[in-house]
């Protein structure tokens, strides 16, 4: 039988993990966080291969074997449009880079990792005035890997709107099966930002780039209606007095949407963030309010505006309150059975900071998975041959 194993970086509560699935066999997980690790043992039965570290102190004699894949969904901080613009230098998102040395040197060792999945926001695709972008893609390249970018939106496979950029990288030795290629952009996954990013790569980097073969997912996601809990666990909802005020930081447009919510007389549902919008050259506090079935993007909660509300309309009766923590690992894709800390600003973290089960499982399935599998049947029958040329010997 035929084993599939992987490093996963970053590690979070796990959620790539899940999303790869048990068919694939963890060896080694870190991550710095410690409330994140307690999550992901809870989760993974006490998860021994996880070590709790600095991504500059890890060594490679911490990595055992040798695994066909590693996952790095490394700190997106420095790359967000939130953040400061700091980049791919920059403390956090220049974890990157520690994260890089790693490969390099398990390539010198023997062990070259054949796949290399990245995930992190589409932001990294402009960082820089797009030089991050190049400079990650030439530092890829010239460590012998090929490679192609994707922007996945977690809105595919589930009611929250999350698009995130994921790199899939392969050693130049390896033979990609002709299905999983395309000869040209995909209208769906390779928007025109990631080909813009790939007309402005050097031109010998552009000759180690793959655009895959992606399929579109057939079936919608679950609407918000199926997440939301009319009844929720571990939070409250709000006073009249603070639903009105959130009311009237709406702008008109927004206030409209609601109106015409409670002209329907039918039970709407709806997710608010909070923003900064300037008005008349003064910057004023605005309430965001969508009812299109579809959450806005999770982010952890550095402070109340990056939580998400919830506004229930039905006739006359309005009502808001946070976004649970159980409703948000559902909006990732996690079963209800995924251990959660009590604390919800603890929970919330893990889940702002993550990346969407189903978006990662469908990249296995079409992507990684018959990567991994042809690599390990070559290697497999590699190995069956020197055996038998030793028995004639």
């Amino acid at each position: 039988m035929i084993s599939l194993t992987f490093y996963e970086f970053f590690a979070g509560g796990g959620l790539a993990r899940l999303g790869l699935g048990p068919q694939w066999t963890c060896l080694f997980a870190n991550d710095i966080d410690e409330k994140k690790a307690e999550v992901y043992r809870r989760n993974f039965s006490g998860a021994p291969e996880l070590i709790v570290e600095d991504i500059h102190r890890v060594t490679t004699d911490m990595l055992p074997g040798r695994a066909l894949l590693a996952w790095a969904s490394f700190p997106c901080q420095d790359l967000s449009l939130a953040g400061k613009g700091g980049g791919l230098r920059a403390e956090r998102s220049g974890t990157f880079w520690s994260f890089w040395n790693l490969i390099a040197a398990l390539d010198l060792e023997g062990r070259a990792v054949p796949i290399i999945a990245i995930e992190n926001v589409v932001g990294l695709l402009t960082a820089s005035q797009g030089r991050d972008f190049q400079e990650l893609v030439a530092v890829m390249t010239a460590q012998g890997y090929r490679l192609g970018a994707m922007v996945m939106d977690a809105a595919h496979f589930v009611p929250q709107s999350r698009p995130r950029l994921f790199i899939v990288a392969v050693k130049d030795d390896v033979t990609i099966p002709n299905s999983l290629t395309t000869p040209t952009p995909h209208a769906t996954w390779h928007p025109f930002p990631v080909v813009r990013a790939y007309r402005h790569l050097a031109p010998s980097t552009r000759d180690a780039w793959i655009w895959w073969n992606l399929p579109s997912p057939e079936r919608a996601p679950r609407g918000l209606h199926d997440v939301i809990d009319l009844e929720p666990v571990g939070v409250s909802w709000h006073s009249p007095e603070e639903t009105q005020r959130l009311l009237s930081l709406m702008s008109p447009v927004n206030l409209a949407k609601v109106r015409h919510a409670q002209l329907t007389g039918r039970l709407h549902i709806g997710t608010i963030y909070r923003r900064t919008r300037v008005q008349d050259g003064v910057k004023r506090q605005r309430a965001e309010v969508r009812f299109d079935g579809v959450s806005g993007c999770l982010r952890t909660p550095a402070g109340g505006s990056s939580r998400q509300t919830i506004l229930v309309v039905e006739g006359d009766v309005v009502r808001s309150r946070l976004l649970s923590v159980r409703e948000a690992a559902r909006l990732m894709g996690l079963p209800d059975s995924y251990w959660l800390p009590e604390r919800y600003n603890d929970g919330y973290h893990v889940m702002g900071d993550a990346v969407v089960v189903p978006v990662v499982a469908w990249l296995e399935e079409h992507i990684l998975r018959p990567l991994a599998m042809s690599i390990a049947q070559i290697e497999e029958a590699s190995v069956h041959v020197s055996a038998s040329a030793g028995h004639s010997l």
